[in-house]
């Protein structure tokens, strides 16, 4: 029976190995003929070795044998039973560790072979520090193109403008007359914001007249530089400083207005060359007002940009930069701030420019219906716009106020026929110019103001400018429509010198145009035929230098010959030429010592237009107030004032200053010889309630009595 059981036994298949061990032995029974016991793997994997149990079925069976027969039967059982648990196990942790191996090395090679393509690699990119970061910005800045611009201009001013900073402290360039009167203006508009900002424009000068400071064009866009320093000499290099800068300007506004509308780098220098350094602005070497355009091409430049918007382009969408169309309105209230006399066309030109593209944008909107425009830049050019003509609003108030209270203000038809030039004057040089201005002399004498006839804009730029009509990078129309520039913007600054007197032209504009009338020198429109003369030829010059770049293409390296890029630079380096100066640079006149110890409302004597713009330089430290005054106009009372004070000292003249609220006359001993103020001198005072003292440079007279009130 036990046999027979051992052999079914033997037959059937062993349940208890396991699938993923397919190696593992069947385990035989045990001697007794009592089947195999049957563990599960996690259970036997965590149980001890195996051992007799008391009581089991083998022990039962062979309970009659000899114990010695016995034991070595159940020990070798429990072996073989040990053997098979433990035998998987083992088989399966040297697999493991076999394929960990094999890993191992698969990795190691894997290693290897990258160490080896890693030496043919780029390095990787080092993350920079914070100073290598600011090194590498202030890199950029100072290799973007604008800023070598910038720094071009400045340095080109300097070399243009010479000798003005020489001796910047001392000299001034053209005379001493207008240039010192409006170093006074910058003086007193840093001094009254400074300390008074409600008495800007109640200047210390003309007292007791009211308005004093818009009697003329008052430069207050550079009130910031006449918030540094204060006094004579600092009234002086202040105005030599701003003088070289305004040119610089000029240079860059022209070359980035040149650069946004399409031009190359060479074409735009033509075109600031010509607008900062054309012959006829050193006839305006005296005029700081009319030399300060630097920000009416600027201001353009920057509205282009912001629009997206050039020549050789068209309108961009994508390129729309609202904060520039911002800055671009700001930039243009600034220079309506520098005056009227050129701030004035400005404005009309802006307001010009705004109804065509409002046009331009409607046609174009019927055409083709909706385009992009975006909301950012509309609310860009709404409040950029009120600014541009509020700045205008609060600037004309006082000039309104003043030609309501000097009819005699507003210029007449007889003056703007004086300083209306002829056709010929557009071909007639300043003496003021190195290379024209000794053999222009002849043509000049002909003339019958020169100084606002001699309009010469440049021969290499007429025959650049006329080149561009035609060859150019602009389009044929965009030629003709700047050509027309051209002529109707010479033919208007020809005044009242034109066929039909200026109707329709120049005098159109003057019975027209609000505050127009104000303005007497057509001539100086002169500026806006520079400028499109400058574009044209800044199309040429790029065309020019397209070409040469065009030749080069087959050459190794494909760029223009050095030799060929130095000939491309010909035109600017002629226009530059022709703007070469002889401008004098007189020493300025120093002020009296004693002046300086005067107290006003006071007079001094002599009085005229020309030295009274002296007298305004010398109080630049005190701004005393004084009955002096120098500018565009020079009103009744204070012409009274200078025909009374001739006979000063006498009882109509005391009284008169008495009446007026003036307190001190000081007679200036080294300028009133051979003036009819001469006789102050030894005049005697007796009687007239008058205190004088002598004094080295000056006679001091002290009016007693009462003053009356100025109102």
């Amino acid at each position: 029976m036990t046999a027979v059981t051992k052999d079914e036994d033997s037959e059937k298949p062993d349940r208890s190995r396991r699938p993923e061990d397919p190696q593992t032995p069947a385990q035989p029974a045990d001697a007794g003929g009592a089947p195999p016991a049957q563990p599960t793997a996690p259970e036997v994997e965590s149980e001890p070795a195996l051992e007799p149990q008391a009581g089991s079925g083998a022990e039962a069976e062979l309970g009659a044998e000899p114990e010695a027969e016995t034991e070595p039967k159940a020990t070798m059982a429990e072996t073989n039973m040990a053997e098979a648990k433990v035998e998987p196990k083992t088989a399966t942790a040297t697999m493991e560790a076999a394929e960990a191996e094999a890993e191992a090395e698969a990795a190691e090679g894997r290693a290897e072979d990258d160490d080896a393509f890693a030496k043919f690699a780029p390095a990787g990119e080092e993350v920079p520090g914070w100073w290598t970061r600011a090194r590498r910005g202030v890199g950029r800045f100072f290799a973007h193109e604008w800023t070598l611009a910038a720094l071009a201009s400045l340095a080109l001013a300097a070399i243009m403008t010479w000798p003005t900073l020489k001796y910047p402290a001392h000299t001034i360039p053209e005379d001493v007359w207008d240039p010192t009167l409006e170093a006074w203006m910058m003086a007193w508009s840093g001094h009254a914001i400074l300390t008074d900002i409600s008495q800007l424009w109640n200047a210390n000068s003309f007292y007791p007249e009211q308005l004093s400071y818009a009697f003329t064009d008052t430069l207050l866009g550079y009130f910031p530089a006449g918030m540094i320093g204060s006094g004579f000499s600092a009234a002086i290099l202040r105005y030599n400083i701003v003088y070289v800068l305004l040119h610089a300007l000029a240079f860059f506004g022209a070359y980035v207005l040149a650069r946004q509308l399409g031009a190359g780098k060479t074409g735009a220098a033509v075109a600031g060359a010509a607008f900062a350094y054309a012959p006829w602005r050193l006839a305006q070497a005296g005029h700081m007002h009319v030399l300060s355009t630097g920000g009416i091409a600027l201001a353009l430049a920057m509205l282009a940009r912001g629009h997206g918007f050039s020549l050789r382009h068209g309108y961009q969408p994508e390129k729309r930069k609202p904060l520039w169309a911002v800055a671009g309105w700001l930039v243009a209230a600034w220079q309506l701030s520098l005056g009227f006399g050129i701030g004035l066309p400005f404005g009309y030109v802006m307001a010009a420019i705004l109804v065509v593209s409002a046009i331009m944008l409607v046609v174009k909107l019927i055409r083709s219906g909706p385009f992009p425009f975006g909301g950012k830049l509309f609310i860009a050019d709404l409040f950029g716009g009120l600014f541009f003509a509020a700045v205008g609003v609060l600037m004309a108030l006082p000039y309104l106020r003043v030609a309501e209270l000097h009819p005699y203000a507003v210029r007449s038809e007889a003056e703007v026929r004086l300083y209306s030039p002829p056709l010929f004057g557009f071909l007639v040089s300043p003496r003021e110019s190195a290379i024209w201005g000794e053999s222009h002399t002849a043509a000049r004498e002909s003339l019958p103001w020169h100084p606002e006839m001699t309009l010469l804009p440049g021969f290499v730029l007429y025959g650049l400018a006329a080149a561009g009509l035609i060859m150019s990078i602009w389009t044929v129309r965009q030629r003709i429509l700047l050509g027309a520039g051209v002529v109707v913007s010479a033919f208007l600054a020809m005044g009242t010198a034109t066929v039909g007197g200026g109707r329709p032209g120049y005098m159109t504009l003057y019975d027209y145009l609000p505050g127009w009338d104000a303005l007497r020198t057509s001539g100086r429109l002169v500026i806006w035929t520079t400028l499109l003369l400058g574009i044209l030829a800044a199309g040429a010059v790029s065309a020019l230098v397209e070409q040469a770049t065009q030749v080069s293409v087959d050459r190794v390296p494909s760029r223009p010959h050095p030799l060929l890029r130095l000939a491309t630079l010909i035109p600017v380096a002629l226009v530059l030429l022709e703007g070469l100066n002889n401008t004098p640079h007189p020493v300025v006149p120093k002020p009296p010592p004693s002046l300086a110890q005067v107290k006003g409302p006071m007079l001094v004597l002599p009085s005229d237009q020309l030295r009274d713009e002296h007298v305004m330089l010398w109080l630049t430290d005190s701004f005393e107030p004084i009955v002096n005054g120098g500018s565009g106009f020079t009103p009744l009372r204070t012409q009274e004032i200078r025909q009374a004070t001739k006979t000063f000292p006498d009882a109509a003249s005391v009284t008169m200053l008495r009446e007026l609220g003036v307190k001190t006359v000081v007679v200036l001993k080294d300028y009133v010889g051979g003036t009819p103020y001469e006789g102050a001198l030894t005049a005697s005072v007796d009687g007239l309630d008058v205190k004088r003292e002598e004094r080295e440079d000056v006679v001091i007279f002290t009016l007693g009595g009462e003053s009356g009130s100025p109102l």
